[in-house]
Parts: C-alpha cells; structure tokens; sequence
C-alpha cells in the first residue's frame, strides 16, 4: 500500500521557471509574482517581490493562536517584505471537502488530513512543492519514510508532512492491568468484565475496523482512477476467510467488557470511570492522562482470537500536512510558509501545546518527545500499521454501516458473507 518516493531533484532553471508567476487565475507551476536572477530562490523571490504579499491560511479552530504567531515570527524574517496574512478556521478532517467545491476561493495555505492528497491532487488543487525538495524530505526522515511517502503521488512531493500522530494505539489504566494483561485483547475484556467495566474501540468506523481486517492479512489498495481494490469478503493471504474475522468481531462487540463508543465517548467513559481501556489517538491523551494520573499507560493494539488463532490488530500510521493552493497568486511565498509552518522548531511547540507527534525527525527525536506515553505507543504500533491513504470515498460509508450492524450485534441475523459482500461492493464501487 505504500507508495515508493522518487525524490524530486529540481534543476536551478526549473526553479527560476516556478518563481516566475501569472496574474490569470489557472494554477500555476509556482512562484510569486515576479522573476529573478539569483540563483538561490529565495534571494531570487525577495529581489522580485513588489508590494505588499497577502497570504491566507486555514488551520485547525485549536491552532489559531499558535498558527497567528508563527505567520508573525515567519515576516520578521523578511524585513524587507511587507506581509498582509490572514488566518481561517477550517477542519483538517474535512478541509478537502471545503477546497473541492471551490479551490479557487480556498486558502493559500491550508492544513489537511493526509488521506485527502490523492484527491486534491487528482483535483489539481495542490501546487508540487519545488523549493528546497531535498530539504523537506531531508527533514522527515528521507524518502523512504513514511511522511514523505504519504506526502507524495507518483514520485511528486505535493506537501509539507506536520505531523506523524495521525494513527491509533490502546491506552490503558494500570489500577486494573499489567503490560502482560494488554497483549491479548481476551484477557483485557475478561479483566474490565470482572470489574464491571468496559474497554472500548469505535466499531462504526472504518478508519478503526480495517484494525482486524489489516491484521488477518487482507488488502485494501487505491487505485490510479481513485477507486479501491478490497478483498474482505474473501480470503487472507494468510489464509483467514473475511466470514472468520466478522466473526470475531461479533464476539468482542457482544462481550460483556466490549462497548463500541466515538471519540466523545470514549472521553465521557473515562472520566466517569465506566471505561478503563480503549483504542483511541494522541489527541484524547491529555484527557487520559488526566482520568487516570499516575495510573495512565499507552502501548501497542493487542492480538484478537480469529479462526482459532491470535492475531495481532493493526492500525492507520496517518498524516497531518500543510498544501499550498494551486491557485495562489504568490506561490513562492506559500511554499516558504508552508515550509516554515512545518520545521522543527514548530514541530516541538506544536509537541508542547497539543501533544501532537511530530513528522520532523529531529523533533521527534527531543527527549520530551520520546518520553511521552502516547507517542512511544504510536511508535511501537507504527511496525503494524498501513499508510493512510489507500482508502476511496467511497470506502467510508459501507465500512461504517458493516461495523455498526456487528456492534448492534447483528439483531436481524444477516449471513456475514452477505454483510461483507455488501460492504467490499460498496468499497470497490
């Protein structure tokens, strides 16, 4: 599932050629607004910047404040450059669907959800990065790393990777069990059961479901035309039928220690008390840890019994990036921005602030990175997760309608090789 990065190599004329733009509204090959001479581009890009440069940017409604002074600390850079910015608020989990319907109205700048990059680009919505290539891959482990290549769409590096904490683990509460006890999921069901408690994973979601399927050795890939490939309903390469793996979902979904609850609920769950474990990300790790204080642990997902036998449950390894516009009229100075948004000295107080896990190897690396419980989780599931990425639109609906049947516990008693027909068509359609 893993798309292979060719680095983009760009030669100093094709750089100059960016830096060159347009004032018709088409997309452009990049640039500001204006030619230079100089051979470093962004010499050349200050020597041609006449006037003021307005720039817009969408970020998260929690990174406004943050984003506001780091678009100050960028101008106090380039004295000599009058900035005029603006700051919106936009959901990085559907800022692709606010682009889409217009990309010309969008932001300059904008943060997005790393499995919507297939479509922006198909949408031609997203300018190529062209300056300082090498660096921004460079800077996120190379062009094998995960970032880049969840960055990238036919060897072509469209965005700058923000954050490497997009994925999942299993936080847990040590008053009730040990580093043993969480690495069968059997274990921790009977352990919260005994307790009269609860552990939890949100069913209806595809995003969380593939966990069993991934895990059993099947497949889903994306194909060029945007549409999927699926063989759920099937059999595994490891050979567990997809009737195997409904199956045991149905038996944890019915467990007395199972309840299948959203984000919100999970949190709820909590902080009441009623939930002692459950599958969630980094952003609910502030709330965990303050449920459960000294008792607070993250690790791994555990192994689930399937066909008779453990398998361990895998997970998305997702991506928080920033794209500059297609559309910009000071494309150059999008790129530069978008660069700066996404270097280490950013990536660690976006760490200190909202704990997010940073896609720059060197912030990732600070001792205040590699000491938080939930990043070391996400770390170690890392080795069982897929891109983000390899999912369709249309992947999202049939998945989330299969595994709310199953947490309901199948009431109409439906065939699962009915339920997963249903579901792998609706995914490959």
């Amino acid at each position: 599932m893993k798309k292979k990065l060719l680095a983009v190599l760009m030669a100093t004329a094709l750089v100059a050629t960016a830096l060159t733009g347009c004032g018709d509204k088409k997309p452009q090959d990049g640039g500001n607004n204006g030619g230079g001479s100089a051979s470093d581009p962004v010499e050349a890009l200050i020597a041609s910047t006449d006037g003021p440069v307005t720039l817009s940017v969408w970020a998260a409604e929690e990174d406004q404040d943050m984003v506001k002074g780091w678009c100050d600390a960028f101008a106090a850079q380039y004295p000599e450059v009058t900035f005029n910015f603006s700051v919106g608020v936009q959901s990085e989990s559907t800022a692709k669907d606010t682009i889409l319907t217009d990309p010309e109205a969008a932001a300059d700048v904008y943060s997005f959800a790393g499995d919507q990059l297939q479509d922006l680009v198909r949408a031609g919505a997203l300018q190529p990065v062209v300056i300082h290539t090498d660096e921004v891959i460079a800077r996120v482990g190379g062009a094998d790393s995960g970032a880049a290549q969840a960055a990238t769409v036919n060897g072509t590096l469209y965005a700058y990777p923000a954050t490497a904490d997009n994925g999942y683990f299993m936080f847990y509460n040590k008053e009730y069990f040990t580093e043993e006890d969480v690495k069968t999921l059997d274990t921790m069901m009977k352990i919260a059961a005994d307790n009269g408690k609860k552990i939890t994973m949100q069913y209806d979601s595809g995003w969380y479901n593939l966990s069993f399927f991934i895990g059993a050795g099947f497949e889903l890939t994306l194909n060029e035309d945007g549409t999927n490939n699926c063989n759920w309903n099937g059999t595994s390469a490891d050979g567990i039928a997809g009737v195997d793996v409904a199956q045991a979902m149905l038996d944890i979904a019915t467990n007395p220690g199972f309840v299948s609850l959203t984000d919100a609920e999970f949190v709820t769950g909590i902080k009441e008390g009623s939930i002692i474990a459950g599958v969630n990300g980094t952003w609910n790790a502030t709330a965990a840890a303050e449920a459960w204080g000294d008792n607070y642990a993250a690790t791994c997902l555990p192994t689930y019994t399937c066909a008779g036998k453990q398998v361990q449950m895998a997970s998305v390894a997702g991506y928080k990036m920033f794209g500059v516009n297609a559309y910009t009229a000071n494309s150059g100075w999008a790129m530069l921005l978008a660069e700066y948004f996404t270097d280490e000295a950013q990536q660690i107080q976006r760490f200190e602030l909202r704990e997010a896990g940073p896609a720059n190897v060197a912030a990732a690396s600070s001792p205040a990175v590699q000491a938080n419980p939930a990043i070391a989780a996400l770390a170690l599931q890392s080795q069982y997760a897929i891109l983000d990425g390899c999912e369709s639109s249309n992947y999202w609906s049939p998945t989330e309608s299969f595994g709310a049947i199953l947490a309901g516990g199948n009431a109409d008693g439906t065939s699962l090789q009915t339920l997963l027909d249903n579901m792998v068509d609706g995914i490959t359609q």
